[in-house]
């Protein structure tokens, strides 16, 4: 089966409301399908188009193109899938700025690239024109979407899929998991899974996944980390999570890191650090 013959799947639910219910329902099923071990050349070219502008509309409302590039792993092949679904929803306006924006962030140097990260703007004598010019970018990006709405030009695209499969929660599990059926070796593709996330999980990852098994959460996605969360009087970097309780926060200190509720504020689970880099529950 070739690429184009994967169908665009959601939920029939969201296809009878609104343009974010739409986008919402689509990134969900994206995430199961990669989740369940599907490949991207398994997955219509249209769910991924709108399911990587969903995430870098995401990143960027969160905290600029400095938000979306400390999120997003493997950039040289993530920037690719959002400069297509940009093109493919049409918003040509949001792909020329993606790339302007993607060559002056490219274009840094390790300080500047570092100062922008940080979001050391404050400083105006010690911000260079580069990291400047990127400030300004993020301006533009906020004031483009009153003129080019991602999320509705995201929803119509979908909608507008001749091969949509519009389908009740039970048969869209089905669906996928008779997908995941037609995989070729699916032990071994596993297996491979399983062994490249242990050798290649990052550490905030791991601590996260181990907050939950404290906590007997299920994890669902980390959704983005947050180098300026405000914590104790003063800033610090969080990771925010998605479970199947709702959605939390993790920050680390020396030697424990902490789940925690981002309303609340209280501590759901907490883990101590080892010297031999294993957890114990606090």
């Amino acid at each position: 089966m070739t690429t184009n013959e994967y169908p665009v799947v959601l939920n029939k639910s969201a296809v009878e409301a609104g343009s974010a219910d739409v986008v919402d329902s689509n990134f969900n099923v994206v995430n199961e399908m990669y989740a369940e071990l599907l490949n991207s050349d398994e997955i219509a070219p249209a769910a991924l188009n709108s399911y990587f502008v969903d995430f870098y509309l995401t990143q960027a409302l969160a905290g600029g193109f400095a938000q979306y590039v400390f999120t997003a792993p493997e950039r040289e092949e993530v920037d690719g899938f959002v400069r297509a679904g940009l093109e493919a929803i049409g918003a040509h306006r949001h792909a020329d700025l993606f790339d302007r924006t993607a060559a002056a962030f490219d274009a840094l140097t390790e300080d500047e690239a570092e100062a922008y990260l940080d979001g050391e703007l404050d400083d105006t004598e010690g911000v260079t024109a580069p990291v400047a010019l990127l400030d300004e970018l993020d301006g533009e990006f906020e004031a483009l979407l009153e003129e080019e709405d991602l999320v509705e030009l995201n929803g119509e695209y979908l909608r507008r899929q001749p091969d949509l499969l519009a389908l009740s929660d039970e048969d869209l599990e089905a669906h996928i998991a008779e997908r995941v059926s037609r995989i070729p070796d699916l032990a071994g593709r596993q297996a491979e899974a399983e062994e490249e996330a242990l050798a290649s999980a990052p550490d905030f990852e791991i601590i996260i996944r181990e907050l939950c098994d404290v906590a007997g959460y299920q994890l669902e996605r980390i959704t983005m980390g947050d180098p300026n969360y405000e914590h104790d009087g003063g800033n610090i970097l969080a990771w925010h999570f998605s479970t199947d309780h709702g959605d939390y926060v993790m920050i680390e200190e020396e030697d424990e890191a902490f789940m925690i509720h981002p309303e609340t504020k209280e501590i759901i689970a907490a883990v101590e650090f080892e010297e031999s880099d294993e957890f114990v529950e606090a």
